[in-house]
């Protein structure tokens, strides 16, 4: 699978997304994906997570959204990203195999928190990976290139950019918003304050920051871009970058 991943992104980089093969093997390969997910994190019935599934899930979710919402307007350079994140995906599930049963799993509420919580981290690395793509094809504009291949004007991606964080905030604002609210009734426990949560505020924050900033003061550019990767960040560090430290660095 990741070696499907892998020539699949390496193809986009040389023949159209839209090619028949590419068109035919994605969707088929992120199917794949998805069921070897399930089978990690639901296949017991309870909810299992770890780092390994956690980052997968992400990067899946990454590919998956940007691959059903791009048809009209198909980007060959982040498709390829996110097909190469997907590929990385199904490395760490190999590689980072321990898992926790996570407690209250059977709760549809807390269920449908953690299926934002992963909607909201799969659509800001999108955003996070547009933020960087304009990054360079602003560079490359200011060195004087004037072919940019098939890339869409930089407005064009500005608008996509935002239209995308203007929905990852939304799934954020609940998941940050239910779990400072319904700490005890989601967790079992009051609210804390970890790091995962002073993390995952502080995103929320960053995002809100920019999306007024849009808004009031027409906010965009290296501006825009520089508080996107920021706030992507924040988020990684906020869940995934705990698991990592607790999981992998600290062995808990």
């Amino acid at each position: 699978m990741s070696v499907a991943y892998g020539w699949m992104a390496w193809r986009m980089r040389r023949v159209s997304p839209q090619s028949f093969w590419l068109r035919l093997g994605l969707p088929a390969t992120l199917l794949a994906h998805g069921a070897l997910l399930y089978v990690s994190v639901l296949g017991g019935g309870d909810i299992r997570l770890g780092f390994g599934n956690s980052v997968s899930t992400v990067f899946w979710l990454a590919a998956l959204m940007y691959w059903a919402s791009s048809h009209g307007a198909p980007l060959a350079r982040v498709q390829s990203w996110v097909t190469g994140l997907a590929s990385v995906g199904t490395l760490f599930m190999a590689v980072f195999t321990t898992v926790h049963v996570i407690p209250n799993s059977q709760m549809l509420a807390l269920r449908a928190h953690l299926v934002a919580s992963f909607l909201a981290y799969g659509l800001l690395a999108v955003a996070a990976l547009h933020a960087l793509l304009m990054t360079i094809l602003e560079k490359q504009l200011h060195r004087g290139a004037t072919a940019l291949g098939a890339a869409p004007p930089l407005l064009t991606l500005e608008a996509i950019l935002f239209r995308t964080i203007g929905a990852g905030f939304v799934l954020l604002t609940l998941v940050v918003s239910s779990g400072i609210l319904f700490s005890e009734e989601l967790f079992g426990q009051p609210l804390q304050l970890t790091h995962k949560v002073v993390f995952g505020i502080l995103s929320w924050l960053v995002f809100g920051g920019l999306l007024l900033g849009r808004h009031f003061r027409g906010w965009r550019g290296r501006t825009a871009l520089w508080w996107t990767i920021t706030g992507f960040t924040l988020l990684l560090m906020a869940y995934v970058g705990t698991q990592f430290v607790l999981e992998v660095v600290l062995g808990r």
